[in-house]
């Protein structure tokens, strides 16, 4: 039998969960076998993974989502891994989310952040703004993904594995044409030097064994750099990193000034709270944004005047 992490890693290739969640439940599920003095997970129980929770709560004071995320992986263990009776596990007290609303940006924020950004980490900010991309959508847009004829962007597996489209800035389209361009010279150089592929979605690297070279798959935005695929020995241009961009874009918030704790997320919230502005429809903007459920989609309704906030105060008519 393989290891338990083997395991672990082999289930959730086969449900087809992202790499970032893979390495996240890995993790989770390794602090817990180590927090219990290396025991085998099938010898525990709720008492063990109350106690673990707990410890993570008020010994290392993590938040609720990521205390809900450690319980979520011990679930993928003790249900998907092991096939246990987990009856025991629904009943343990998830930790309450706290209800925050979203930082947003004005629209003269919104030029300030632009104007002090570098010409990549421009564009890429235009489209989290312009299009209501997640940072992470937005990266991993390849060049079949953008249709300049329709205007429109199409998201791939995005949050929940779905799909969804939305629109193409008018202000994106030229860098973004050339940024095309250059990327295809990138490409032509990576295959005559015997390279030029990336990674494709579940099996369509074994049915079309030629796809990872061509044009249409590759990334918009890729790395500088060729990198190990991480689940195989192949090596591929994969595309940038988050990291640059977030690191980028807190530069660029500390040098124009924005009082407020601004990140990449920030700009998505902007473009939903500013689309709700100017008079577009909760379902519409829901539809763009990809929300399952359109109360998710209502908190953006707190910038509108209505309700509280279209009350005139007391104090302002003395």
């Amino acid at each position: 039998m393989p290891k338990l992490l083997d395991q672990v890693r082999e289930t959730i290739r086969v449900l087809h969960y992202s790499y970032r969640t893979e390495q996240s439940y890995v993790r989770w599920i390794k602090q817990f076998i180590f927090f219990h003095n290396k025991r085998h997970p099938k010898d525990m129980g709720k008492e063990e993974v109350s106690a673990f929770l707990t410890h993570l709560a008020v010994d290392r004071r993590v938040s609720a989502s990521t205390q809900n995320q450690a319980l979520a992986s011990l679930l993928f263990l003790y249900r998907e891994v092991l096939e246990t009776d987990i009856g025991w596990i629904e009943n343990i007290v998830r930790a309450k989310k706290p209800h925050r609303l979203p930082v947003v940006l004005t629209r003269e924020e919104v030029r300030a952040l632009f104007a002090k950004l570098e010409p990549t980490s421009r564009l890429i900010a235009i489209l989290l703004y312009g299009a209501g991309l997640r940072l992470l959508e937005c990266l991993r847009l390849r060049v079949k993904d953008i249709d300049f004829s329709r205007n429109e962007i199409i998201v791939r597996d995005g949050k929940g594995a779905k799909d969804r489209v939305t629109m193409l800035p008018a202000k994106a389209k030229k860098p973004l044409k050339a940024r095309l361009e250059r990327v295809r010279q990138l490409h032509r150089r990576d295959l005559a030097s015997g390279n030029g592929r990336v990674d494709l979605p579940y099996a369509l690297a074994k049915k079309y064994p030629n796809a990872n070279r061509e044009w249409a798959w590759q990334y918009v935005f890729p790395a500088a750099t060729l990198s190990k695929d991480p689940r195989s020995p192949d090596v591929r241009r994969h595309h940038l990193g988050e990291w640059i961009i977030q690191k980028a874009m807190t530069t660029a918030v500390r040098a124009s000034g924005i009082g407020k704790p601004a990140s990449c997320h920030t700009l998505r919230h902007s473009f939903a709270t500013h689309l709700l502005e100017d008079g577009y429809d909760i379902r519409t903007v829901q539809e763009l944004l990809g929300h399952k459920d359109v109360s998710t989609t209502m908190i953006y309704t707190h910038v509108l005047n209505k309700g509280g906030r279209g009350v005139r105060s007391p104090v302002d008519q003395l």
